[in-house]
């Protein structure tokens, strides 16, 4: 496997691009330090949770380990949150700019991945600042509850990043590494589930193994990636099968309006991708999908699919791209209700990590239909520096909306329709 090597010139535009994304981000994020908590979720995990207010000793590790509180077995983020407590009390910025910090990591580990693997670095760039800025992702960083969400994406970018580092100099030591990261993915957040099989995607391309490897090439595949495998199966049946966890045996909607809800929100999810708008912390579950919604989207999905496949040879990134999306969105997407106390049709969060996959598509897609270099940077260059202003203001006005739980809800009842939540909860927060 020979990766891309980095000269001098290029090291300089890397060390470069780290900064800028660092600041860039800091500067749309950095307001959250002076949020509040909000009245969903962060009651549970910090305010009223006694277990995080202990000393970090033995106790509280076996606590985090063992429990369920919350419905999720995440003990990573309880053992953050201890951490943030004995750093800050009860003072809500502290825990916001921790979501920051890590949010940050994550998006230099995703342009050093890409950069290292492609040696692409103004794309790899681009698809670490589109995941970095990006309005819908406002929700993961500026909700504390979420720390589940930028912490198992920083394990899932180093996971990678050491799986490349494994590829170069294959060897038990760094095998292991990988492995390790991948249980303290696994711990942060079940929705990482996926990511073994982003593994074999990036073996496709950009890293190539398979054509090293066109002998016996899903035994040795099933064969590397089988631990990975078997870890994601049993934190699935722990998450969905718990005796522990008994909302999830019950579905309050049924399966078909469950199917009918995720092939529109899989569309969905794409048009907020490029036109963000609308944003809200809850989407009520809708009582009524047209039919010719859900036709529609199933065609769009499949009319993308097919044209994907029929270029994966020659374009492989796309279809990468495409999969990536795809796949890291699906124990997402709703068949499966996770929650029956607030059944919502989607959630901006959940847009995190599948983001990815369009950004890679767009980064390595859109410079085909320049194929003259000169055209490529005297359009897309000054096009893709607007379009990363845009998001970023689009972000930093989303950000404010995240400021205490009175702007949060008025925010959500002026981008909703019908949304029970938002008027529950509104009210509490005006009474308190």
């Amino acid at each position: 496997m020979m990766f891309n090597q980095i000269n001098k010139n290029q090291n300089k535009q890397i060390f470069f691009v780290y900064i800028v994304l660092a600041a860039i981000t800091l500067a749309v994020y950095w307001q959250v330090n002076q949020f509040d908590f909000v009245n969903i979720d962060d009651d549970i995990y910090v305010i009223e949770n006694s277990f995080i207010k202990s000393k970090i000793n033995m106790d509280g590790f076996l606590w985090s380990l063992t429990t369920r509180y919350g419905d999720l077995w995440n003990p990573l983020v309880w053992l953050s949150l201890m951490f943030d407590y004995q750093l800050y009390g009860l003072k809500a910025g502290g825990y916001h700019v921790t979501n920051l910090i890590l949010h940050i990591f994550s998006t230099l580990l995703l342009f050093h991945l890409f950069c290292r693997m492609t040696g692409a670095v103004w794309k790899s760039a681009f698809v670490a600042a589109v995941f970095a800025l990006h309005p819908l992702h406002v929700e993961s960083v500026a909700w504390v509850a979420e720390r589940k969400d930028v912490l198992s994406a920083f394990f899932w970018m180093l996971t990678l990043c050491l799986y490349v580092f494994y590829i170069e100099k294959q060897s038990v030591k760094r095998y292991l590494l990988v492995l390790f990261s991948f249980v303290l993915a696994l711990m942060s957040k079940p929705m990482v589930i996926t990511l073994p099989i982003i593994m074999l995607l990036l073996d496709y391309w950009p890293l190539k193994r398979f054509e090293t490897r066109k002998d016996n090439f899903l035994l040795w595949q099933l064969k590397e990636k089988m631990p990975f495998f078997i870890l994601s199966a049993v934190l699935a049946f722990v998450t969905l099968y718990s005796p522990d966890n008994q909302e999830t045996s019950v579905q309050v909607f049924p399966l078909s309006d469950r199917f009918a809800n995720a092939v529109v929100s899989f569309v969905t999810y794409l048009e907020e991708t490029f036109w963000p708008h609308d944003m809200s912390i809850f989407y009520p579950f809708p009582t009524q999908i047209l039919f010719g919604q859900v036709i529609i989207s199933l065609l769009i999905i499949t009319a993308i699919t097919i044209v994907v496949i029929k270029m994966m040879k020659r374009f492989p990134y796309l279809s990468v791209g495409w999969i990536w999306y795809a796949i890291t969105m699906a124990p997402v997407i709703g068949i499966i209700q996770i929650s029956v106390t607030a059944p919502y049709a989607m959630a901006d969060r959940y847009h995190y990590l599948p983001s990815i996959g369009i950004g890679i598509m767009i980064a390595w897609g859109v410079p085909l239909f320049f194929p003259n270099a000169n055209t490529r940077k005297k359009v897309l260059c000054p096009i893709t520096i607007a379009i990363l202003i845009l998001i970023s203001i689009l972000s930093w006005k989303q950000c404010n909306n995240w400021e205490n739980s009175i702007q949060l809800w008025n925010h959500a009842l002026m981008a909703t329709k019908n949304n029970f939540m938002a008027h529950g909860n509104l009210g509490v927060a005006m009474l308190v």
